[in-house]
């Protein structure tokens, strides 16, 4: 009887792997399908939030105050994202003073992050 653990004469099998060669490059070629798609996607989310809801216009971004907001060039509409209005409120209620003391702290901050 042939002993079971040694196989070293039996001849190589080209085919013997073939399935999981395989296997593997569909796998490889399914995850970059999904990383396409996803891309797509991403940028399909990314042209509609840049058109507006009103009149299918396209946004102009203006930075205002350090809040950049968007203006639709058609019927030039103005659209925050959330919290930009509560931002803006809390500015304008701060007052004079207030806008020199965020002026002097977020120069800090930026010479902090540099």
């Amino acid at each position: 009887m042939k002993n079971e653990t040694d196989r070293r004469g039996d001849p190589f099998d080209e085919r013997a792997h073939e399935d999981s060669y395989f296997a593997v490059q569909e796998h490889e070629l399914m995850e970059q399908m999904k990383t396409e798609h996803q891309k797509i996607e991403a940028a399909k989310r990314q042209a509609l939030l840049s058109i507006c809801p009103k009149c299918s216009g396209k946004f102009v971004k203006y930075t205002i105050q350090s809040l950049v907001v968007e203006r639709c060039e058609s019927c030039e509409g103005i659209w925050l994202n959330q919290g930009e209005l509560d931002e803006i409120l809390r500015r304008q209620a701060a007052g004079p003073f207030g806008a020199f003391i965020e002026r002097c702290f977020a120069r800090v901050e930026g010479a902090k992050k540099s």
